[in-house]
């Protein structure tokens, strides 16, 4: 395929998707993803690693929501120029090579899209069990149940798993907001907000503030993972070189000021010894106490189906996001055939969407919440710093390329985000290393998968000439 050809393809928004995802669906991809069960505890894990100071805390929330921001942005940036379908596996196969990009892919198909899906699916049926009286195991066959329901119904077309996406946005920042706003009116505590007692708590410690807001950075992004899901979509968004940073933007930026006044709203209701004494004896979910204290015996009700609607709407954004980039995988030529298939009357990959699903089902009966959640992380974290460090290496290699959208601050921010991520997946390592090794064995695994394909395509060719 000639320059020229190749580029037109890359660039064009003709497709054989159907374009139905506006900008609110797209904000609801990504806020639908991101905003989980995380919200009502991860404050606990901030404020451990700040010193318990309120202040730095708050400052930790917005820097990682920054952090987030910037890198959704280089995804952005990426997304204009080249709208298919696939996200990140487009982008790496053209800046480095297409064994990148399929590694990235296959890590997502056997690992991160069912990890996700199987760990938020079990932590969904673990806030039931108390409710309905649920066995460990029956928290297992409930979460394949679960998961059999949400694939069926994104089989019927993306318009109806984008709808649903909506509601499930909508429906479960109501609780959530209810929470946040009766907090902020009812809540009669002062947060001190200065920095001292961390400056102590830094001393004491032999560390710094610096390094100090570094590891309670680490916690927060956490509750900031699945901005980047929304470019595997691209080609199903409409007028994508518009809408698909708008929704970044007003994703990201808007769960960044959810989760920060969310923290504020649990300090000025909670004392802070109250939040010191909680924490210590390893009760997080500061949330949840927040709204038994402003709602009453409904505050537990509240918090409840938040959180469950919450982690639905993340399953049922992943389930219908990541196939998309499977389908890029087997179109580009190094997978199986039948992922390149798209439904004839449906017009979405049918075969990748029912293999996740029995992945997610098998990942549940194999896995805990926990270990999913370390794999899942730690296996896909490089390839997001292999894909911002992609746009500089893009911007050389394609100068003319029209790009209706390019990322702030450039190129410092491509900088800091990218070394921010590689921090963050040493210390993931170093913290669990039966993850970390998997972070890099099962890319390896991809890298033999493609070559084997490779081979075969090279093989075919041969045979025609």
């Amino acid at each position: 395929m000639n320059d020229e050809k190749k580029l037109a393809e890359l660039t064009t928004e003709q497709t054989e998707f159907k374009r139905e995802i506006g900008v609110f669906g797209g904000v609801s991809i990504i806020g639908g993803i991101m905003i989980g069960s995380g919200i009502f505890y991860l404050g606990s894990y901030v404020l451990q690693r700040t010193g318990m100071n309120s202040g730095l805390a708050l400052i930790c929330w917005i820097v990682a929501g920054v952090i987030s921001l910037f890198a959704g942005l280089c995804y952005a940036e990426l997304g204009c120029a080249m709208p298919k379908a696939g996200g990140r596996l487009v982008y790496l196969n053209e800046a480095y090579h297409p064994v990148f990009g399929f590694m990235a892919g296959f890590t997502d198909w056997l690992v991160g899209g069912p990890g996700s899906i199987a760990a938020v699916s079990i932590a969904m049926m673990t806030v039931l069990k108390p409710f309905v009286g649920l066995s460990d195991t029956g928290v297992k066959i409930a979460a394949v149940i679960l998961i059999v329901g949400a694939t069926l119904y994104n089989l019927i077309g993306v318009k109806v798993a984008s709808v649903i996406q909506d509601i499930s946005l909508v429906a479960k920042l109501v609780p959530i907001l209810i929470i946040l706003v009766a907090a902020l009116v009812a809540g009669k505590a002062s947060p001190d907000l200065s920095l001292g007692s961390a400056s102590t708590y830094a001393a004491e410690n032999h560390t710094s503030i610096i390094g100090m807001m570094a590891i309670a950075i680490v916690a927060a992004l956490w509750a900031y993972e699945g901005w980047s899901n929304l470019n595997t979509v691209t080609e199903e968004i409409k007028n994508p070189k518009r809408n698909l940073p708008l929704a970044i933007i007003i994703g990201i930026g808007g769960v960044t000021v959810l989760y920060t006044l969310f923290n504020f709203a649990i300090m000025k209701v909670l004392p802070h010894e109250t939040i010191v004494n909680m924490i210590n004896n390893e009760d997080l979910y500061l949330g949840t106490a927040v709204a038994k204290q402003v709602l009453g015996s409904a505050g537990a009700v509240v918090v409840s189906v938040g959180m469950i609607l919450a982690m639905f709407g993340s399953m049922n954004g992943m389930i219908l996001a990541q196939p998309r980039m499977y389908y890029a995988m087997a179109e580009e030529g190094h997978f199986f055939k039948s992922f390149a298939k798209l439904h004839p009357k449906y017009r979405i990959p049918t075969v990748p969407i029912i293999v996740q699903g029995v992945l997610s089902c098998v990942l549940v009966l194999l896995r805990n919440l926990d270990q999913l959640t370390n794999l899942v992380v730690l296996s896909v974290m490089l390839f997001n710093v292999l894909v911002i460090i992609a746009v500089p290496i893009l911007r050389r290699k394609y100068p003319n390329i029209e790009r209706p959208y390019k990322v702030w601050f450039y190129p410092v921010s491509v900088v800091v985000v990218a070394a921010i991520f590689v921090g963050l997946f040493i210390q993931g390592a170093m913290e669990d290393p039966v993850n970390g090794f998997a972070g890099f064995a099962v890319p390896a695994v991809g890298a033999v998968v493609y070559y084997i394909f490779d081979r075969k395509i090279k093989k075919e060719a041969k045979g025609n000439e």
